[in-house]
């Protein structure tokens, strides 16, 4: 008996951006929706105006000072200052990991 070889090609998941955050509750804006926010590094002139400690420690006024200059699409201090919670924590996350160097987070997995 024959049997026929099946090549199935697994499936490929779109790569996920780590710098997205999906919000537990969008921020209405209109008619419309922001549901995801992406996050880029900010360079040292967007952090003007914060303390480092207080973004590492999760400072909600510097966060709101500071998301709004490094969203995508970019959103106001004011939708800022009304983010959930904890799409707020979640935020500030990933910008405690824009402030790390690569070798610190390397280090930090390893531990982990």
């Amino acid at each position: 008996m024959i049997t026929k070889a099946t090549t199935e090609q697994p499936e490929v998941q779109p790569l996920v951006d780590d710098n997205s955050v999906t919000l537990d509750t969008p921020i209405r804006r209109g008619a419309t929706n922001i549901d995801s926010i992406t996050l880029r590094k900010p360079s040292s002139g967007e952090l003007r105006g914060v303390s480092l400690s207080d973004l590492l420690n999760l400072d909600v006024a510097s966060l709101i000072k500071v998301i709004p200059r490094i969203s995508n699409p970019g959103i106001t201090a004011v939708e800022a200052a009304g983010l959930d919670p904890a799409d707020l924590v979640a935020m500030g996350s990933k910008v405690i990991g824009f402030l790390l160097q690569k070798s610190v987070k390397t280090d930090a997995s390893l531990v982990a």
